[in-house]
C-alpha cells in the first residue's frame, strides 16, 4: 500500500520540478576565459624552459672563473731579480742649438754678380759663396793708391831738402827757421802718407767685401738673393746664412735644486753623459757630453740652463728641434733590480708577488730610482727572487700560479688590493 503510494506520488514531483528550472543559455564568455589561461600556461612555460636554458650556460661558464678566484692555478711570466748597478739621470726638455749660426749680410752696394753655393750646400771655412760687382770699388782703390804714391814721392822729397838744410845749417848758411820750417814740412808728408796708406786699405777691405767666403764649415740654407740682385750695405737682408751641424749642442734647463749634484760631478773633472731621446721619449737619437752651466739662475723659473755637445755626422740632430735629454749624474752600483711592470701598488704601499714552490707569496717593497730601461731599485726582495710579470688581477696571496713560457699581455696588470 505504501509502494502504491509512492509511486503515484513520483510523477507528480517531477512534474513540478520541470516547471520550477529555467531552460539552459549559452555561455560565449567561458570559452574566452579558458583560451587566455592556456595562452598563459604556454608563455610560463616558455619562460621557466628558456631560465633553465640560461642557468645551465651559466653554470658551465663559472667553475673556469671560480678556479682562478679560489685557489685554481694561475698562468704567469715571471722576471728575476738582479743585482747590478743603475744610473740617476735628470730628465729636461732641451732644444738643438748650433754651435755657430753666421747670418751674412752685404756690407757694400753694389750688383750680385755671381752666386757660388747651392741650397742646403756643406761648406767649408773659406769656400767662395757670393761675388758681387767688384769695378767701383777696385777703381777707388786705383786712386787711392795712385795718391799714396805720389805723396811718398813728395815726403822723400822733402828729406832730401832737410838733409841739404841740415848740411846747410852746419855750415851756418841758412837761418834757423828755414832748418826748422823744413822738419815741419817732412812731418806733414809723413801725415799725408800715413792717411793714404789707410785709404788704400779701407779700399782693399772694400774690394774683399765684393768676394764674400764662408766664414765657417756648416750647411747654408735657402738663397736670398740671384745674379743680378742690387744689394745695399749693411742691410738686413741675409745673403746666406750658414749653420754649424757637427759637432751640434743641445740647451736644456734642470731645476735648481739639482745644480749641486751636477757641479759636484764636474768639480771632480767628470764628462757627464747627456742622451737625447725624440718627442716621444722612446727612440734614442745621440748620445753627448756635458759642455758646460749658465753662470746664473733663472729666477722667474728657478732653473739653470745647461749645454750638451754632440757628434753629428748623420745629421740626426736637426737646428731648433725639441728632444728630450738625460743627464746621467750618477751611477748606483750593487743594487737589486726588477723591472717596473712588476711592481703593484695599494695606495701608498707598493709590493710584488714573489713566486716560491708555484705559489705566488706578496711581498711589501720599497721603491727607489728608475732608469731608461725601465729597470727599478727594490728593497724587499733578494737577487734572484722569481717575481710575477703578468697576471695581476687573479693573483692573491698563496695563490697556486704555472709559469709560462710565453709573453702573456699585461693589460689586466695594475693596481691590485690584497
Amino acid at each position: 500500500m505504501e509502494k502504491d503510494e509512492l509511486a503515484q506520488e513520483a510523477p507528480a514531483s517531477h512534474v513540478g520540478l520541470d516547471h520550477q528550472l529555467p531552460p539552459p543559455r549559452p555561455e560565449p564568455h567561458r570559452s574566452h576565459t579558458v583560451r587566455i589561461l592556456i595562452w598563459v600556461l604556454i608563455l610560463l612555460l616558455f619562460g621557466v624552459l628558456f631560465w633553465v636554458i640560461l642557468r645551465h650556460q651559466q653554470g658551465a661558464k663559472a667553475p673556469s672563473g671560480r678556479a682562478a678566484m679560489m685557489g685554481g692555478p694561475v698562468t704567469v711570466t715571471v722576471a728575476t731579480a738582479k743585482k747590478g748597478d743603475i744610473g740617476v739621470y735628470l730628465n729636461a726638455i732641451g732644444t738643438v742649438t748650433p754651435v755657430y749660426t753666421d747670418t751674412i749680410t752685404s756690407q757694400v752696394t753694389g750688383m750680385v754678380s755671381a752666386v757660388h753655393y747651392r741650397e742646403g750646400q756643406m761648406v767649408r771655412r773659406g769656400d767662395p759663396l757670393i761675388d758681387i760687382d767688384p769695378r767701383p770699388y777696385q777703381a777707388q782703390l786705383v786712386q787711392a793708391q795712385g795718391a799714396l804714391e805720389r805723396d811718398t814721392n813728395l815726403l822723400a822729397q822733402a828729406r832730401m831738402d832737410l838733409a841739404r838744410y841740415q848740411a846747410a845749417w852746419s855750415r851756418n848758411a841758412i837761418a834757423r827757421q828755414v832748418l826748422e820750417d823744413q822738419q815741419k814740412l817732412v812731418l806733414q808728408d809723413e801725415g799725408t802718407v800715413k792717411v793714404d796708406q789707410g785709404t788704400v786699405q779701407y779700399d782693399e777691405v772694400q774690394v774683399g767685401f765684393c768676394h764674400l767666403t764662408a766664414p765657417i764649415s756648416g750647411r747654408v740654407g735657402l738663397r736670398p738673393v740671384d745674379p743680378g740682385n742690387v744689394v745695399q750695405a749693411n742691410s738686413t737682408t741675409p745673403l746666406v746664412v750658414i749653420t754649424q751641424i757637427d759637432p751640434i749642442t743641445v740647451v736644456f734647463t734642470i731645476a735648481e735644486d739639482d745644480i749641486g749634484q751636477v757641479l759636484t760631478q764636474m768639480r771632480h773633472g767628470k764628462a757627464l753623459q747627456v742622451t737625447a731621446y725624440d718627442r716621444g721619449n722612446e727612440a734614442k737619437i745621440a748620445t753627448g757630453k756635458l759642455q758646460t752651466i749658465d753662470n746664473q739662475i733663472d729666477t722667474t723659473t728657478g732653473t739653470v740652463k745647461l749645454r750638451a755637445i754632440f757628434p753629428n755626422k748623420n745629421d740626426t740632430l736637426f737646428p731648433n728641434l725639441f728632444v728630450n735629454t738625460k743627464l746621467l749624474v750618477n751611477t748606483l752600483q750593487g743594487v737589486t733590480l726588477v723591472p717596473t711592470s712588476t711592481i703593484q701598488q695599494n695606495g701608498d704601499v707598493s709590493y710584488v708577488f714573489v713566486i716560491r714552490n708555484g705559489t705566488a707569496h706578496m711581498q711589501d717593497v720599497k721603491t727607489g730610482i728608475t732608469d731608461s730601461q725601465e729597470t727599478v731599485i727594490v728593497q724587499g726582495v733578494n737577487p734572484g727572487d722569481v717575481i710575477a710579470d703578468s697576471s695581476f688581477q687573479k693573483l692573491q696571496d698563496n695563490s697556486k700560479v704555472v709559469l709560462s713560457k710565453t709573453p702573456i699581455p699585461r693589460s689586466t696588470s695594475g693596481t691590485n688590493a690584497p
